[in-house]
């Protein structure tokens, strides 16, 4: 008995072998980018070397521990692997990759591959060694530039990472495991994954394992997009799940240090953390957005110009700030000692602010009074109110301190206030966006809470201010 086919099924089938036989074939991409990724492997100087200390090893699992897991990794009996190594001989530490710019010697790979390394050498496909020189490397961005003395090598055409799409099909080729040359394929996954670096990410299933790092992330026009940085894994090898440096930020970055060997970014002086839902609703913004100032610098550039520990940053130079990683970047890259707007959500209301943008490397821990002094001795015992706190009036050597001219301090806490996070020595600025004078305005303040209704306090716990969103106290 035969299966016939119906018409939509014959489609479907046409449609699935036409997809299989217009899979691509990497080939002659391979042959016409491949002579310009190279090899990169570091060498460092011995040290004196305490028991118990790691020293490199194989280094292509060295700089995947390094990279990967961090610290020192113990052997299978124990102990820290040790190398006997001659004072004068120097030791291999760590294998990367890496791709070349121009033909005049400028090559690209990641700050990581490099770092802490005292002679960098750079192989090509033809096998031809150059010592290279590390102009300089960017923590921030994982990006490096090296130069080695040649006039006439092999360069990659550099794509624009801006354009690029999820599902788009990309290369990478590297030296994974000292494997010079390999050559993985895959799509692009996600075109800006915020994964907590200084700036976002691709992300892509293409293969990526220890010694690709450096290497390009090439398209289908044979177009660098992004330079393969690190992979999410559990087990230490590919699952799936890498992540490139945008070649457009990595050519900003490169042009800085070809010049000075070092990148200068802005900073405003604010210490900041992510807007919760609850929060967000509380304050009367229609979403999740922008950034929470935790703490302002003392005499830093957001403190000069008016921005206060509560306020909400929403805009930018007049850019939105949708999570709170977007603001360093929009500062970072902002020309420094140059004029800026803060736009910040307070009580309700935007306010727009002028700053002035200055250099993160002179950057200072901001800093700010622990708010734990002595305490004030009350008139009557506290008593508990709806949010399950006891609180009292700040002193005045608290209030100088802490640079208010009102608030309490939390004396005891229980119910709905313990649950979401509030502890005894707490500071209370506000309550749903009202400035808190002292406890009896405080408490009859809480006294008029709709139960039914969340409440959002504004908390200064040591050097720094958050808001603490409290659930309904009704049952």
């Amino acid at each position: 008995m035969s299966l016939g086919l119906t018409p939509a099924t014959a489609t479907a089938a046409s449609a699935v072998t036409g997809a299989v036989i217009g899979l691509p074939d990497f080939a002659d991409l391979v042959d016409r980018v491949g002579p310009a990724v190279v090899n990169i492997r570091t060498t460092e100087r011995p040290k004196q070397i305490q028991r118990g200390q790691g020293v490199p090893g194989d280094e292509e699992m060295q700089e995947f521990l390094r990279r990967f897991f961090g610290g020192n990794v113990p052997s299978p009996n124990g102990r820290t692997p040790r190398r006997q190594t001659p004072s004068d001989e120097p030791v291999n530490r760590g294998v990367g990759s890496g791709f070349i710019l121009s033909a005049d010697g400028y090559v690209m790979t990641n700050a990581h591959v490099v770092d802490g390394a005292d002679e960098v050498f750079v192989t090509l496909t033809d096998k031809r060694e150059f010592k290279a020189k590390v102009l300089g490397a960017d923590a921030r961005t994982d990006v490096a530039v090296l130069k080695i003395d040649d006039d006439k090598l092999p360069f990659l055409t550099l794509g624009d990472s801006d354009k690029i799409r999820a599902g788009e099909w990309v290369i990478a080729i590297g030296s994974p495991f000292n494997l010079e040359n390999t050559v993985t394929a895959g799509i692009i996954s996600a075109k800006a994954r915020d994964t907590g670096e200084y700036l976002p990410l691709i992300q892509s299933d293409v293969a990526v394992n220890p010694g690709n790092s450096g290497g390009p992330l090439i398209n289908m026009r044979g177009e660098v997009i992004g330079i393969n940085s690190q992979i999410a894994t559990l087990s230490g090898g590919s699952n799936g799940i890498s992540f490139a440096v945008p070649i457009n930020e990595a050519i900003r970055v490169s042009e800085q240090l070809k010049k000075t060997g070092k990148v200068a970014r802005g900073r405003i002086g604010v210490q900041i953390g992510e807007v919760s839902k609850e929060v967000a609703e509380t304050l009367g913004l229609k979403s999740a957005q922008g950034a929470e100032v935790s703490l302002v610098e003392p005499g830093g550039p957001a403190d000069k110009a008016g921005v206060k520990a509560g306020d909400i940053i929403l805009k930018f130079n007049g850019k939105a700030v949708n999570r709170s990683s977007d603001l360093p970047r929009l500062v970072g890259d902002t020309e420094l000692n140059s004029k800026a707007t803060v736009t910040v959500w307070r009580k309700g209301a935007e306010l727009t602010l002028p700053v002035t943008v200055v250099e993160l490397d002179n950057d200072k821990a901001a800093k700010g009074a622990k708010g734990k002094g002595g305490k004030a001795e009350p008139a009557e015992p506290a008593k508990a109110n709806a949010l399950g706190l006891k609180v009292e009036d700040l002193t005045a050597d608290q209030k100088k301190e802490l640079g208010v001219s009102g608030g309490v301090v939390v004396t005891d806490v229980d119910g709905v206030s313990e649950s979401a996070g509030l502890d005894e020595g707490d500071v209370l600025l506000q309550l749903n966006n009202i400035e808190i004078k002292d406890a009896k305005q405080f408490n009859a303040a809480v006294a008029k809470l709709d139960p039914k209704k969340r409440s959002v306090l504004l908390v200064r716990r040591d050097d720094t201010t958050r808001f603490i969103s409290l659930p309904a106290t009704a049952k």
